[in-house]
C-alpha cells in the first residue's frame, strides 16, 4: 500500500457518517410511537389473554385486559389503536347482523376504552368478515359467487353510525365496497358525528399477507390464505387502480388514506403520497408481522433492527401513520433509549 496515495476528492459523503451524532443530525426520516397505531383483537369473557399461534406476542384479549394493555400504551407514547373483534360462531350469519349490534363486543370495547383513556384514538374497523359465516366482507348474493355492493354498503353504514355512537374517533371502512366512504360520511354528518374522522382502507391488495389476522379473527376458511377477496380487493398487479381509488375516497369525503400491506407495497404508498395531499396510513399487517418473529426465533435476524428498518421504510416511502403490531415493541425500545 502507497501510503503517500490519497485521492483528490471535493465531495466525500462519508464525512457526514464519521459518528452517531452526525448520522443523527443528517437523518432525512423519523419515526416515534406518535407515528403509530397498535392493532388490537378484542373478544368476550374476562381476564381473557388467548395467544395467537401464528402472531408471537400477540393475544385476543377480553375488555379488562384490553384496558390495561391500552393503558401500557398510552405510557409509551402510543397515542391510538385500531380494535378488531373476534365473536361468538353462533352469532355469525350471512347478513352480519352481530355487526350493527350497538352491545357486540367491538362497540362495548369501544365505549370502554373511550370512557377510561378519552385521549386515546380509537380505530373501529368497518368491515363484515369477522360477522358473517362464509367469512367474506359482505353480502353474498343468491348464488353465492359475489358479494352485492349497495346492499353490503347499506350495513356499513349502519355499523358505522354505530361505532360512532359508541366513541369511536375514526371510522375505518376495511371492505372496498364502491361508494362507501361518501355513503358513510353523508350518514355521520347527518347524524352529528361531523368530527369523527373516515380512515379509508383505500388501496387494500388481495393479498396472501393476511392469514395470520384471519386466524386471529376466526375468518381463516379455505387453506391458509382463507376465502378469495379479489372480486373486490385490489389486484397486486395494478398500481393505478390504487390511484383511482385514491381519488374516489377523497373525493367522497375521507380523512386519511391507507395502504394495505405496506411493506411489499411502498411504491404504492410513494405514488399516493406525490397524487394527494391527504394523511396517508399504512397497514404493516400480520404476515409481515409473523415473518419477522418467525426469522428472529430462530436466529436468523436481529429482531430489533429488522422491526426498526421495516417500519423506517414505510416512513420513508410517504405513511405518516403506521399500524403495525410492533408498535409496543418499537416504543418500548425507543424509551429505553432516551
Amino acid at each position: 500500500m502507497n501510503e503517500n496515495f490519497k485521492l483528490n476528492l471535493p465531495h466525500r459523503p462519508r464525512r457526514l457518517r464519521r459518528n452517531p451524532a452526525r448520522l443523527a443530525m443528517c437523518a432525512e426520516t423519523s419515526l416515534s410511537p406518535s407515528d403509530l397505531i397498535q392493532p388490537l383483537f378484542v373478544v368476550e369473557g374476562r381476564n381473557k389473554c388467548e395467544k395467537i399461534d401464528s402472531m408471537p406476542g400477540i393475544s385476543r384479549l377480553s375488555i379488562d385486559r384490553l384496558l390495561k394493555k391500552c393503558e401500557t400504551l398510552l405510557a409509551l407514547g402510543v397515542p391510538a389503536v385500531a380494535l378488531f373483534p373476534q365473536i361468538n360462531p353462533r352469532l355469525k350469519n350471512n347478513d352480519a347482523d352481530e355487526a350493527v349490534n350497538p352491545d357486540s363486543v367491538q362497540n362495548k370495547a369501544i365505549r370502554a376504552v373511550k370512557k377510561r383513556f378519552p385521549e386515546l384514538q380509537v380505530v373501529a374497523d368497518i368491515a363484515l368478515d369477522p360477522y358473517t359465516s362464509h367469512g367474506h366482507d359482505g353480502i353474498l348474493n343468491k348464488d353465492g359467487d359475489w358479494i352485492l355492493n349497495d346492499e353490503t354498503v347499506e350495513v356499513l353504514v349502519a355499523m358505522s353510525a354505530v361505532a360512532a355512537q359508541s366513541g369511536a374517533d375514526f371510522i375505518a371502512p376495511s371492505d372496498m365496497m364502491d361508494g362507501r366512504v361518501g355513503a358513510i360520511r353523508e350518514a355521520l354528518d347527518e347524524l352529528g358525528f361531523e368530527n369523527t374522522a373516515i380512515m379509508a382502507y383505500t388501496a387494500k391488495y388481495a393479498s396472501a399477507f393476511y392469514g395470520p389476522f384471519r386466524e386471529a379473527v376466526g375468518t381463516l376458511k379455505k387453506g391458509k390464505s382463507g376465502v378469495d377477496k379479489s372480486g373486490y380487493q385490489l389486484n397486486p398487479a395494478n398500481t393505478r387502480e390504487a390511484l383511482r381509488e385514491a381519488s374516489l375516497d377523497e373525493k367522497e369525503g375521507a380523512d386519511i388514506i391507507m395502504v394495505k400491506p405496506a411493506g411489499h407495497y411502498l411504491d404504492i404508498v410513494s405514488k399516493l403520497r406525490q397524487a394527494t395531499s391527504l394523511p396517508i396510513a399504512a397497514y404493516q399487517v400480520s404476515g409481515e408481522y409473523s415473518m419477522v418473529c418467525a426469522a428472529a426465533q430462530n436466529g436468523w435476524i436481529d429482531f430489533d433492527k429488522i422491526r426498526d428498518e421495516s417500519l423506517i421504510s414505510i416512513k420513508r416511502a410517504g405513511a405518516d401513520m403506521i399500524l403495525t403490531y410492533f408498535a409496543e415493541s418499537f416504543a418500548q425500545s425507543f424509551k429505553s433509549k432516551k
